[in-house]
């Protein structure tokens, strides 16, 4: 009898003691081996705040593999997992789990503007259950242009590729077009959202003779960089993107927000969140510093030759 009523005692305990180890739910329109590098940060700014994943704190990862179409569902499992936290990897994942819930904490790291994508009410003051990292990719876009243009003077037409399924990306072509009137361009814009839309992305781009391609921030893009980048370089087409990853494999350059850096801060943010404090109270952090990374070895084989002040300027060169 004593045995037995031990037994029954044991599984109880055991429940008791899982729901008391809080559970980080992290949402990903990417994929694990993507984010893998990153999520490195995530985890040390959380064991720096007194949470260790696997002895006060489990984390469940659900990704969307590129297809934004799948995130709402994820959000919502996440939801029903009760969850302590969402942390939204990126934009799509940040509007997803905006849409699921209103009670449970968000964290997002987010490149689209969350004031106007109604994520939060002020940057100061979020005011409702999201906070996190803007990463203000998009209002970036005419400083990179910019260089694009110094590094290619002679083109006239330069291509900005864009994912439709993207809430932000239609407003980034615009600020692009915006910026190239400025200087005398022409903004070819394509659009890609399937790994099969490249193809011809490029052949319009042989077609049209750009002069250049801006990669626009996108987390299809970049777990698809190796991809686009050799794209690229079958055409010799001079390649900017926002993040050091395509540069770093084999595009012409990159100017933008530290990626690693916003990983650490979401990671600041949630166990802030664990330990009590509440998303309405913490203001976005958007990024102060940006890293300029330029590929010499890709700009020789583009017969372009780099400026000394911009080697000068740059974070990192890729010789």
């Amino acid at each position: 009898m004593t045995l037995l009523g031990a037994s029954a005692v044991w599984p109880a305990t055991t429940r008791a003691q899982q729901t008391a180890t809080p559970v980080i739910g992290f949402l990903g329109g990417s994929s694990l081996a993507e984010r893998r590098p990153l999520l490195a940060g995530f985890r040390q700014a959380l064991a720096e705040a007194g949470y260790v994943q696997g002895q006060n704190v489990a984390i469940e990862y659900r990704w969307a593999d590129g297809q934004y179409d799948r995130l709402p569902a994820l959000a919502v499992d996440l939801v029903r997992r009760q969850v302590a936290v969402i942390v939204a990897g990126d934009g799509p994942s940040a509007l997803a789990a905006k849409a699921a819930t209103t009670t449970v904490p968000i964290v997002s790291n987010t490149g689209i503007e969350p004031v106007q994508a109604g994520l939060v009410t002020s940057l100061s003051r979020p005011g409702g259950n999201l906070t996190g990292f803007n990463l203000i990719a998009g209002p970036l876009q005419a400083k990179q242009l910019g260089l694009l243009h110094e590094l290619v003077p002679a083109a006239k037409t330069i291509a900005v590729l864009i994912n439709p399924g993207n809430a932000n990306a239609e407003h980034d072509a615009t600020t692009v077009q915006d910026a190239a009137r400025a200087i005398g361009l022409q903004i070819l814009v394509m659009r890609a959202a399937v790994e099969s839309d490249f193809e011809t992305v490029f052949a319009t781009l042989a077609r049209e003779r750009a002069g250049g391609l801006l990669v626009n921030s996108d987390v299809f893009f970049t777990s698809r960089r190796d991809q686009i980048v050799a794209l690229a370089a079958r055409q010799s087409l001079p390649l900017m993107s926002v993040w050091r990853e395509f540069p770093i494999a084999g595009g012409l350059i990159s100017y933008g927000p530290s990626i690693a850096a916003a990983y650490r801060q979401i990671g600041v943010y949630a166990a802030k969140i664990l330990a009590g404090a509440k998303p309405a109270d913490l203001p976005v952090v958007q990024p102060t510093t940006f890293e300029l990374v330029i590929n010499l070895k890709t700009a020789k084989s583009l017969g372009i030759q780099v400026p000394l002040h911009l080697e000068q300027l740059a974070d990192e060169v890729v010789e």
